[in-house]
């Protein structure tokens, strides 16, 4: 494939520099996209999110915005709506292509169109080439660093072809006619399914569940509803609580959590609730629990279903009002947080068989949400290997998966779900050393910590 030619504007337009916006969670996203427009005379600035794309659109006053097909802070709708009405001379563009309504076309629109579709195909040349696990291994010195291509979601949108938007002298005649490809974006609204630009950053798979999920936390994540998050060990239910109070407007108050089947009983009431001094033995002096001290925030109750009998009625009575006494101390106090509870057990079955409260299970479970075993989203094992390696890569260099390797991924089982997986991954990069490639040789899964 020759080189996409850069467009090549009027002496005029370059006088003065032009500044583009580029917000997105999508942090190799933002990189690449700015790379394009950098080539195009342009100077970009990035955003995270929609916050801290309004601060930089009031600091910076750009020309353009591109704004992913989704903000992991702020509905895209509402901000595309109110941006318009705030920077009505800023050419407002989604990753889709697509604008705000009523938005009027910009003197660049074409050129930021372009930049859009570059991106993406920069993306999706080498995808297209393999089918998915038998993806071949990026050749040496392509610059490539990522264990194989990932795609975007392959929803098709027309772009304008090169002609519109390069001189006739720079173009690339076997590009010059209008093309589809897949760009990032909102999904259709007569679709059936959510689009995979819909997920969260921090729930890595493009599965129906996973998306499911992500849906799941956006509609109950602004509000205060007690949470219940059931899966089985391993799956991400901290993450997803995490995710919970991350979207919700307690994000800036503290999230708390604590894992109810790691301390011992007779303590976890104490750890919970706080005590005063000389309350039990060794008591030496008072302090506050962690409900008192997620206060304002989000109080994160791992294992639930292994808590005591006896302290779940105590913590059904702070559910119900909102208010705690801790122990060896006669006054309560009034705590404002929000539950969000995890659990590995069928609690609802546990419930019928007196070993958990069925009043305390129905005041837990307002909203539920269930994360799946890896294997039944086994289609994400790729994204997550991604994922995995790149994050490993910020200490070291990043190491790409071999085709044998990726076989026998593949082929586990994975009974420790995507905690197993990370720490089978860890375990390669350890045992390939320098290698640049982990083999099927350093995949070990006897070892693997549940």
């Amino acid at each position: 494939m020759q080189p996409f030619p850069i467009p090549v504007l009027p002496t005029a337009t370059r006088i003065r520099p032009r500044t583009a916006l580029v917000a997105s969670a999508d942090r190799s996203f933002r990189q690449r996209l700015s790379e394009i427009l950098t080539g195009l005379r342009w100077q970009v600035r990035e955003a995270e999110g929609g916050a801290q794309a309004w601060a930089e659109a009031e600091a910076a006053a750009p020309e353009a915005v591109i704004v992913d097909s989704w903000l992991p802070d702020l509905d895209l709708a509402e901000f595309l709506k109110d941006f318009r009405g705030s920077f009505p001379l800023v050419d407002l563009v989604t990753a889709s292509g697509s604008t705000a309504q009523e938005s009027q076309r910009g003197p660049y629109r074409q050129e930021l169109l372009y930049a859009l579709r570059r991106c993406q195909d920069t993306d999706t040349v080498a995808w297209n080439a393999a089918p998915a696990l038998n993806r071949p291994n990026p050749a040496p010195g392509n610059g490539h660093t990522a264990p194989w291509p990932i795609p975007f979601p392959d929803t098709a949108v027309e772009v304008p072809s090169l002609p519109e938007i390069v001189p006739a002298a720079l173009q690339d005649t076997s590009l010059s006619h209008t093309k589809t490809v897949s760009i990032r974006s909102d999904q259709s609204a007569t679709s059936s399914e959510p689009a995979p630009c819909e997920r969260l950053p921090e729930l890595i798979g493009n599965a129906n569940s996973m998306l499911e999920i992500s849906r799941r936390v956006r509609l109950v994540a602004p509000r205060s509803t007690p949470v219940l998050i059931e899966g089985p060990t391993g799956s991400g239910k901290e993450i997803v609580a995490e995710a919970l109070h991350r979207l919700s407007t307690r994000s800036r108050k503290p999230f708390v959590a604590i894992n109810c089947a790691a301390i011992p009983e007779a303590l976890l009431e104490a750890e919970l609730f706080g005590h005063t001094r000389g309350a039990f033995t060794g008591a030496v002096q008072g302090r506050i629990g962690r409900i008192e001290s997620a206060d304002g925030g989000t109080l994160f109750l791992d294992e639930i279903g292994e808590m005591p009998l006896a302290l779940q009625s105590k913590l059904l009575r702070f559910v119900e009002c909102g208010e705690l006494q801790r122990v060896g101390d006669n006054e309560t106090v009034k705590v404002d947080v929000r539950i969000v509870a995890a659990t590995h057990q069928a609690l609802a079955q546990q419930t019928q068989t007196g070993a958990f409260r069925s009043d305390l299970y129905y005041r837990l479970a307002v909203f539920l949400i269930r994360t799946p075993a890896l294997a039944d989203h086994a289609q994400d094992l790729p994204l997550l290997v991604d994922h995995f390696m790149q994050r490993m890569g910020r200490e070291a260099p990043v190491k790409r998966v071999d085709h044998g390797a990726l076989a026998k991924l593949a082929a586990h089982d994975w009974p420790g779900n995507v905690r197993e997986l990370e720490h089978v991954l860890e375990r390669g990069a350890i045992l390939a050393g320098d290698e640049a490639v982990l083999t099927a040789r350093e995949i070990d899964f006897g070892f693997t910590v549940n």
